[in-house]
């Protein structure tokens, strides 16, 4: 029997037809060099055009009869990918239902495939031959100089920069004593930070690392109240992992939260910290994934993305506020980090830790019925007290006259924190400056031409839709009536600072929120502002509401905490009570007390009231019961369809051949129930119309993936016309 080497690729398109994988034959010229994980061009299609694919197994068979195709060559000799990506890749592709290319994207940075390369530059080390007492008498200062910097400076920089002589420069690398060798340049994160020293553990921080590392399980929650110092257990967790030549992830919700932790860990561990989220640029992406490759980087910090980098000897997954909505993807694939940090744990054989004040209800469930470790840590550093929070009804402002954002509680104290020289945080969950504009006389509300949702005025003079990015010039005309009573309603973050400096005229004034850190340092640059005191009131949005930790703040205004509550999810109150009690626990982390004014519309409100307390069990509980009457999680799953087109008719009629096939499908299964289909709650964006389907219940991964099926069956034939996305547990039914 004359047997074959036959490849299984998967081709690097987005097409639905060709979400498997191809066999190719191995050429025998190739046979030396071909391993799993490659990336290889094969010749694809009628045409035989040559495509980038990545080799997920290798087999040897005979295959007769049919004709296989060879592969043509192999772009890179390493492999991008291990055979532990590989069984990731099928773990995304089964529970998110995404196709195999969009679980291998994330493994591999864009700029390999784009060519992106290592830089290098040539620099001056230590030679090989060894220094005599003549040579160190007369260039001991140069030696001395490199030996502390081996491998760091060119010869340019070494002359220009610190003055060494070129001419002895050169002498010694004639002898041998010197050498110059390539090094690799790295375009990002040498930024050397101020030592950050270990800190005495108080007596819970002690318990807590005893309890994580006597546990049996590998999925720890962490629930310590905001200033408990979660952060230095973190540290300390890492420490050791590092002690036993293991690497750490520690994974944040914000980009806006990196410059601080970026700042502890390196300022704790120096280089041997990796950064990686969304603001690096392709090259530095790579550089980042490069030296995590190989095992250059030991310490990974980042967003979501970061736990896709190809860590060596992976000791320990962190994920700090493990609650937030951030941990799930809304691009494919649709993914849950901490499901996915779970699954990476059993490939590697390590813990992973779910930060959070604020369990989500779903994390919560799980310690409580002993699925993974509950540790807690009930008290903040020091037993410093938490900030105490005074809700205030806005109608009886109202009532009063005070038509004013701030309240005359909130006014009172901002007042009386800015006097002592103590810094202020004021909240508000909406960026611009007023929420919509509309004309006054005949109700009409500005909205963007291509999505179905009122525009946001920014006090540039212009209207932002924050789903698609159109913007225009403001009309002071009414296109309706032709009335010229158009006025701004609502309060965004822009609006808040120009009310803020018009009262507060002496005080320094920053602002975070998504248009003020569209630069790349921009999150590191306010957030250094406002810790160095160069700002006594920070205003921003969620960005601010988590992790950060500024000692002289004492005083946090909430200014509409009811926003929240108004969202079209399930998940409304429990959001509401966890960035209340987040943003809460930026006040009173240093010496001074902390205070915090809550301002409601709705003030009687059960996570209001909760929060107020500081009560996470007692909201636990309410909500726990809540979602258990309605099959929401955790009791049920949810399986969002989307389905969306520019063309109204054709979505319309494709929706009703969709609801005769699916409802087919669920009938046939006990205790789940199909809502619609409906039209979105905003129903155009981008110029697409939007309607949805939801399945609620008893949702097996199986049953899932029949709908998925189905789907992808019925869409081939408009594949052009109309695009389909499934999510399952999605963040919004919007």
């Amino acid at each position: 029997m004359n047997l074959k080497i036959y490849a299984e690729i998967v081709i690097n398109s987005d097409a639905l037809e060709i979400d498997k994988p191809f066999t190719y034959e191995v050429p025998e010229e190739l046979m030396k060099d071909i391993v799993v994980g490659q990336w290889v061009k094969v010749p694809f299609g009628v045409k035989n055009s040559l495509v980038d694919g990545f080799i997920l197994s290798i087999k040897e068979d005979e295959i007769s009869g049919i004709k296989i195709k060879k592969i043509k060559s192999i772009s890179l000799l390493e492999p991008l990918l291990t055979k532990d990506d590989i069984k990731l890749v099928n773990f995304l592709k089964e529970n998110y239902l995404c196709k195999y290319i969009d679980g291998i994207r994330l493994l591999i940075p864009q700029g390999v495939l784009k060519g992106v390369n290592n830089k290098y530059k040539q620099v001056v080390a230590i030679g090989n031959k060894e220094s005599s007492k003549e040579i160190e008498e007369k260039y001991g200062d140069i030696l001395a100089f490199i030996k502390k910097n081996n491998g760091e400076f060119n010869k340019s920089e070494l002359t220009k920069k610190y003055g060494l002589s070129t001419y002895k420069i050169n002498k010694l690398i004639k002898e041998d004593y010197l050498k110059v060798e390539e090094e690799v340049v790295y375009r990002y994160n040498f930024k050397e930070y101020i030592e950050y020293k270990e800190k005495a553990l108080t007596k819970d921080q002690i318990n807590a690392i005893e309890s994580i590392e006597k546990s049996d399980k590998s999925v720890i929650l962490l629930k310590g109240v905001t200033g408990s110092g979660k952060t230095e257990v973190y540290m300390n967790l890492v420490r050791k992992e590092l002690l036993e030549e293991k690497s750490a992830i520690i994974l944040v919700p914000e980009i806006s939260l990196t410059p601080q932790m970026i700042e502890r860990f390196k300022g704790r561990f120096g280089r041997e910290v990796a950064v990686f989220h969304s603001k690096l640029s392709d090259g530095e992406r790579y550089d980042e994934w490069y030296r995590v490759k190989e095992g250059k980087a030991r310490v990974i910090i980042g967003a979501r993305s970061a736990l896709f980098l190809p860590v060596q000897d992976l000791g320990i997954i962190i994920i700090d506020e493990e609650h937030e909505n951030t941990y799930k993807s809304e691009q494919n694939p649709k993914y849950v980090t901490r499901e996915v940090a779970e699954f990476i744990s059993k490939l590697n054989n390590c813990k992973v830790i779910l930060g959070s004040a604020t369990p989500s209800i779903e994390t919560y469930y799980r310690a409580i019925s002993g699925e993974i470790e509950l540790v807690e840590l009930n008290n903040r550093v020091d037993n410093k007290p938490m900030p105490k929070i005074e809700i205030v009804d806005m109608r009886e402002e109202l009532n009063s006259g005070n038509i004013s954002m701030f309240s005359r509680k909130l006014f009172l104290e901002m007042k009386e924190a800015l006097n002592k020289k103590e810094q202020i945080i004021l909240f508000l969950n909406r960026r611009g400056f007023s929420t919509f504009v509309s004309c006054r006389s005949c109700g009409y509300v500005f909205k963007c031409p291509k999505c179905d949702i009122s525009m946001t005025y920014h006090k540039n003079g212009y209207l932002v839709c924050h789903y698609c990015g159109h913007g225009e010039y403001q009309s002071k005309v009414c296109p309706k009536c032709k009335s010229k009573y158009v006025k701004h309603f609502g309060t965004g973050t822009e609006k808040v600072e120009e009310e803020v400096k018009r009262h507060f005229k002496d005080a320094k004034v920053l602002r975070m929120d998504m248009d003020t850190t569209r630069n790349k340092n921009s999150h590191e640059t306010i957030y250094n502002a406002f810790k160095n005191g160069e700002g006594d009131i920070l205003i921003g949005t969620q960005m601010i509401s988590k992790g950060l930790d500024f000692e002289n703040v004492t005083l946090v205004g909430i200014l509409a905490a009811d926003m929240s509550l108004n969202i079209s999810d399930y998940r409304a109150a429990e959001r509401t009570f966890q960035i209340i009690t987040q943003v809460s626990g930026r006040a009173g982390r240093g010496q001074k007390e902390g205070k915090v004014i809550l301002q409601s519309y709705n003030p009687s409100h059960y996570s209001l009231n909760y929060a107020q307390n500081y009560d996470y069990e007692g909201f636990y509980n309410e909500e726990f019961t809540t979602r258990g009457l309605m099959y929401y999680p955790p009791f049920g799953r949810i399986l969002l369809v989307n389905v969306s087109s520019k063309n109204e008719n054709s979505l319309k009629n494709f929706m009703n051949t969709l609801k005769n096939e699916l409802s087919s499908i669920s009938n046939s299964e006990e205790n789940i129930e199909m809502l619609g289909p409906v039209p979105c709650i905003i129903s155009k964006i981008k110029d697409n119309f939007r309607w949805q389907i939801i399945f609620k219940g008893d949702l097996s991964l199986d049953f899932c993936k029949k709908i998925k099926d189905k789907l992808y069956q019925l869409n081939k034939n408009v594949y052009n016309e109309i695009k389909v996305t499934i999510d399952i547990n999605p963040n919004n039914l919007t």
